[in-house]
C-alpha cells in the first residue's frame, strides 16, 4: 500500500534475503508513495550487486482505477449480462492518462480502447 511499507512479512525476509538495507527501502518507499496512501501499487525492484537497490513505481491497477472512478468495491459478477456502473469518456481518458506508461499503447486513443476493454470485462459501461 502507498505510503505504508513496514519491515513486516512478506517484505522484510524478502529484501533481507537479498540483503537490502530494508529500513531504507522503507523510507524510500514510503516517501515516494505518500500521495498515494492507501492504493495498492505495483513495484519493481531492482537490486544491485553492491546491495542498492532502485524503485520503480508504477501507478495503480486499472481495475482499481476504474472501480474508484464510478464508486464501487468490485465489479460485477457476471459481466456482460450484470453492470456494476458507468464511467464517462473524460474518466476513462483521466485513467488511460494515468496508466498510459505503464501501457503497451502508442497513443492517448489506444490507451482509452485498452482501459476500456478492462472497464467492460468488469461490467463497466463506457457513455
Amino acid at each position: 500500500m502507498g505510503g505504508a511499507a513496514t519491515p513486516a512479512p512478506p517484505l522484510g525476509p524478502a529484501l533481507g534475503q537479498a540483503k537490502v538495507n530494508i529500513g531504507d527501502f522503507v523510507t524510500r518507499f514510503n516517501a515516494a508513495t505518500q500521495k498515494m496512501k492507501g492504493e495498492l501499487l505495483p513495484v519493481v525492484v531492482h537490486i544491485f550487486d553492491d546491495k542498492s537497490f532502485e524503485l520503480q513505481i508504477k501507478a495503480p491497477s486499472t481495475s482499481s482505477m476504474l472501480l474508484k472512478a464510478i464508486g464501487k468495491e468490485k465489479g460485477a459478477g457476471k459481466p456482460p449480462a450484470e453492470k456494476s456502473g458507468t464511467i464517462s469518456k473524460s474518466k476513462l481518458r483521466e485513467v488511460a492518462e494515468k496508466k498510459m506508461k505503464d501501457l503497451n499503447a502508442t497513443s492517448i486513443e489506444s490507451a482509452e480502447k485498452i482501459i476500456a476493454g478492462s472497464a467492460k470485462s468488469m461490467g463497466i459501461e463506457v457513455k
